[in-house]
């Protein structure tokens, strides 16, 4: 070990950047992207908009205000816009980028904030995301607003008159619809609809945004069409129906008007909309309504005027990414980012070809951004850095860095490679898993092992997956060897991989993961009598479905778990996706449902453990945490509740930067307590 490193610690969370949103201009010369930072004191996270040349010589900072994200060239490449919420809520500024340059000028001053900003192709205009409920609408199809002359007194009574009329429209709450709360909050009644802005560079006051939309459901994936004349869209198409983002469409919406033509059916779930920049095609992804959580998202084309749908992926046999579709500037290509055999990489395809990967590499496109020639700028996450900004120049298979954020971290810390592990189920399909050893290893050394869950189930773990990278690296600083593999349900296997959990949750995976333990057990290296297993959301589920069936495991840190499917069905902001995994409701076949919770396994389950949970969590509630514990204790088993207050279901991806550090501490002290403490 080289002696000037030192150990990964969970205060290492304060010193990790995150490289966000890469946007190249439009010669091509320069990446726009938001780097991302956790807060110490002020306890959240920092998002400015920094810029670097593409050939790596320079790297400077454009915004300071903590709070900016999607930064948008635009046409001309003379300017940037981007969304802060610098001044209180979310909205559009624009940013000089030439001679002779300036400060950012505030462009929208919707109530409730904007979003998701998108250029007209000439440059003009910008459509964006702005939520409203009918009543809102209403007044602004009448004209009402608020006066433009306003004194500071005034404004901030209005502001106190609006702000207690919204708190007195929810007390009390009228529920009507699933789902009601989502995230950490509760939906307010309020959609996402689509506005439209013209830009003018004498105007120095907010620019006066006109709305396309008004349906009562959320728009998103807008783009425009390349005459400028329509918007492309995805919204549900019956969003008077539970969920309804399970029966989302492909939509064209005329600029002037706002009339609309649906341009997909109900027999299939849609994603994206990239038009093609010549010619009326759009690309966007879709897959069946039934099963939908175990399908794969699929590459199609349609006209922009309607038509038969081209399915392009039907044999390539992995999910495209939402949100990744770019085409090349002639309108020849179609690039998109996937998941293959615990790798995320760029793909490319020429309509009626087979896909080919642009790079061969074990790491994760998190996003990327296509320039006019065929180059990519990407962020990244590899195994040996968990974010940086890189370079594909055209026709090159060789990524080069543009700027790498994390490289003083990284100098001063030991980091650990994940080593492959290939391996086989008890019938025999083919397997994928990673070890991690701690510093300072020796052949013929035993470690204590923990091993690693991920969540979906129809996700997939990668060596380089960002949020769990800390954690790993400090599992292994602290003397322990870390497992993790993608069971049967995983992403990036193929859609037979992703559909082989149905009805079978908890069996078909844990025979899985076991085999993956037994094979790193027989290597040699790990102590079979000191193991430890963690994981959350479906990882959470199945780490306490593991303890329930087996006692291997002297430790165990269950967070945010489904425990309970029964209650379960009634309480999360999905029901409908236990319909889909299971051929039975709660009321069709709560047997089915009980056999295949953990909750009625609880009197089997004697290893300790410790539960993890978020009070504001509404894709699986703290109840869920709650039944557990208490069957657990009230027989007088080994476990213990951690509630964390105002997180939600991604705590420990984007909680609060205390919180994530709090529980990472907490897992470590239980496993030392249960596997370092062998007397």
């Amino acid at each position: 070990m080289p002696e000037n490193k030192r150990p990964v610690t969970a205060g290492d969370l304060y010193r990790l950047v995150i490289v966000e949103e890469p946007r190249i201009s439009p010669d091509g010369r320069y990446v726009a992207w938001v780097r991302q930072e956790a807060q110490e004191f002020s306890n959240d996270y920092r998002r400015n908009i920094w810029l670097s040349s593409r050939d790596g010589a320079t790297c400077v900072q454009l915004t300071r205000a903590g709070s900016d994200s999607s930064p948008r060239w635009s046409p001309d490449g003379r300017s940037l816009a981007f969304v802060s919420t610098r001044c209180g809520s979310a909205q559009l500024y624009l940013l000089p980028i030439v001679a002779p340059g300036g400060e950012a000028r505030q462009l929208t001053d919707m109530p409730r904030g904007v979003s998701q900003p998108v250029w007209s192709p000439d440059g003009s205009r910008i459509a964006f995301l702005a939520p409203s409920n009918e009543e809102e609408r209403k007044r602004e199809d009448h004209g009402d607003r608020a006066p433009d002359e306003m004194d500071e007194l005034a404004a901030r009574h209005a502001a106190e008159r609006l702000a207690e009329r919204e708190e007195q429209s929810h007390d009390p709450r009228v529920i009507r619809h699933i789902p009601w709360r989502e995230g950490t909050t509760f939906r307010d009644g309020r959609h996402a609809q689509i506005y439209v802005i013209e830009i003018s560079d004498a105007d120095a006051a907010p620019c006066k945004a006109r709305r396309l939309t008004n349906v009562v459901s959320d728009h998103e994936a807008h783009a425009w069409t390349p005459d400028g004349k329509s918007l492309l869209c995805i919204r549900s198409a019956h969003p008077e129906r539970p969920e309804p983002r399970r029966w989302t469409s492909l939509y064209r919406i005329n600029v002037d008007d706002g009339a609309e033509q649906r341009l997909t059916g109900d027999e299939v779930n849609c994603a994206d909309a990239a038009p093609a920049p010549v010619g009326d095609r759009v690309a966007f992804l879709l897959k069946p309504t039934s099963r939908r959580p175990e399908r794969l998202f699929r590459l199609a084309l349609v006209s922009a005027r309607g038509g038969e749908v081209q399915v392009l992926t039907e044999v390539f046999d992995r999910q495209v990414d939402e949100g990744s579709l770019r085409w090349s500037e002639d309108g020849r290509l179609i690039v998109f980012s996937a998941a293959s055999d615990g790798s995320r990489v760029l793909w490319r395809l020429q309509p009626g070809d087979e896909p080919e990967p642009l790079f061969e590499s074990a790491l994760e496109v998190l996003d990327y951004d296509l320039a006019s020639d065929g180059a990519v700028a990407c962020a990244i996450s590899s195994p040996q850095d968990p974010s940086a900004l890189q370079w594909l120049d055209a026709g090159s298979r060789s990524l080069r860095s543009l700027c790498r954020p994390n490289a003083d971290l990284l100098d001063e810390i030991y980091v650990q490679t994940a080593r492959e592990q290939r391996y086989s189920a008890e019938d025999g399909t083919a397997l994928q898993g990673w070890l991690i050893f701690p510093p300072g290893h020796e052949e013929g050394t035993q470690h204590p092992l923990i091993v690693h869950i991920h969540g979906g189930p129809q996700m997939m773990y990668s060596p380089a997956n960002p949020p769990l990278w800390l954690e790993w690296q400090l599992h292994a600083a602290n003397g322990y060897a870390v497992f993790f593999c993608n069971p049967r349900g995983s992403d990036g296997y193929g859609e037979a991989f992703r559909m082989a959990l149905h009805n079978a949750w908890g069996e078909v995976a844990q025979s899985d993961i076991l085999a993956g333990v037994d094979h790193v057990i027989a290597g040699g290296q790990i102590d079979p009598e000191r193991l430890a297993v963690t994981g959350g959301s479906y990882g959470g589920y199945m780490t306490a479905w593991i303890v329930g069936h087996s006692d291997r495991f002297r430790a165990a840190v269950a967070q945010r778990g489904v425990y309970n499917l029964l209650s379960f069905f009634g309480v999360t902001d999905i029901p409908l996706f236990l319909s889909d995994q299971f051929d039975g409701t709660a009321t069709e076949d709560p047997g089915l449902l009980w056999r295949h919770s953990p909750l009625a396994h609880a009197d089997d389950i004697n290893t300790p453990l410790l539960i993890i949970a978020s009070e504001n969590d509404y894709r699986v509630p703290i109840s869920e945490s709650e039944q557990l514990f208490a069957y657990i204790h009230l027989r007088g088993g080994t476990v213990e509740l951690v509630r964390y207050p105002r997180e939600g279901h991604e705590h420990t991806r984007s909680g609060e930067p205390r919180h994530r550090i709090d529980g990472l501490q907490r897992a470590l002290a239980w496993f030392d307590r249960y596997c370092k403490n062998t007397q």
